[in-house]
């Protein structure tokens, strides 16, 4: 009799069998930091902090010690720097290449991803640049946005960064930011992509953890709709012919076909975010007792890589590498 129940048997068979397997390596841990000189809990992110520089160095040394490869750097802004045209996002001295500087110097192994957004940045709180109609509507301005995004992208490149991970979703800026990397010298410097970027409600602890939620009306004209799922195909093929090195689903957990077609669709690496949503509902079950936190986390990375994912952006990176190295 045909008994696949044989290849479950022992651990050791299961071992031998299994189809996925969960690394440190796969993993990218998002960082926050701002600056002030006190690190902050983040209320609506148990378990996460908003980080001092110092703080910021020490801890991306812990999490590269525990195997984990890259980090990924979000700013909370000063609110006094925040413009509409987001100047302070391309500030040769600002945050984010002081950042840069200080960890390439503690870690030079560790791989520094930045974000290339104007949300941090913008007063309104948008990715981009914001206009009104002459009916009042709010319209983002794809191409100035674009341009200002380069900006961020050379001023990053030029403090260290190894990877940009644009964020935005506009329209051609990955094309314009390999473009401007490449006249600049900085042809090494790779290109993360959110290629099928949701306009999600699972960001909300994000935003409130660095206080960039739009000021006035919303995301949905540039972020993807949650019922399309073709759409991510479109996007992904013109991702890689603008010269993308990477690809990003987010979020991950809502989207694992998503994860899988992207996967399915192109032969770059893929990225996943497990974002703030994702990572709260899961400390909350967690926290009142009703799920085993170390057996759902990983269950739920394990998923997030079988459905096609080769790196995991997630809260729970520091927890899971040290989980799988039995500590």
């Amino acid at each position: 009799m045909i008994r696949p129940r044989r290849n479950r048997r022992t651990p050791a068979i299961r071992s031998m069998v299994r189809e996925t397997s969960l690394q440190a390596s796969d993993f990218i841990l998002p960082m926050f930091l701002h600056e002030d000189g006190e690190d902050t809990p983040i209320a609506s992110m148990p378990g996460v902090t908003r980080w001092s520089l110092d703080s910021l160095v020490r801890e991306a040394g812990e999490a590269h010690a525990l195997g984990i490869p890259a980090v990924v750097l979000f700013p909370k802004i000063e609110e006094a720097l925040k413009s509409p045209l987001a100047e302070e996002c391309h500030h040769e001295n600002g945050l984010i290449p002081r950042a840069i500087r200080a960890l390439k110097a503690a870690h030079p192994t560790l791989c520094v991803i930045t974000d290339i957004a104007l949300d941090p940045y913008n007063s309104d709180g948008h990715d981009g640049v914001v206009q009104r109609s002459e009916r009042g509507e709010l319209i983002i301005l794809n191409d100035e946005t674009v341009a200002i995004l380069c900006e961020q992208a050379l001023c990053h490149a030029k403090a260290g960064a190894d990877i940009v991970s644009p964020s935005d979703m506009m329209d051609g800026r990955v094309a314009a930011i390999r473009e401007a990397l490449d006249d600049g010298g900085f042809q090494d410097v790779s290109i993360l992509s959110y290629t099928a970027k949701y306009a999600s409600a699972y960001y909300g602890p994000f935003r409130g953890a660095l206080d960039s939620a739009p000021k006035d009306g919303d995301k949905k004209t540039y972020q993807m709709d949650p019922a399309n799922f073709r759409e991510a195909v479109r996007e992904t093929r013109l991702d890689e012919a603008e010269g993308a090195d990477m690809l990003m689903v987010k979020p991950a957990g809502p989207y694992l076909d998503i994860i899988a077609r992207v996967r399915e669709t192109t032969t770059l690496p893929v990225a996943a975010y497990q974002v703030s949503g994702e990572y709260l509902m899961l400390k909350s079950a967690a926290a009142a007792g009703w799920l085993d936190e170390r057996a759902v986390v990983l269950e739920s990375l394990t998923g997030i890589k079988r459905a096609g994912a080769d790196m995991i952006l997630t809260y729970f990176a520091k927890q899971a590498a040290g989980w799988l190295a039995g500590k």
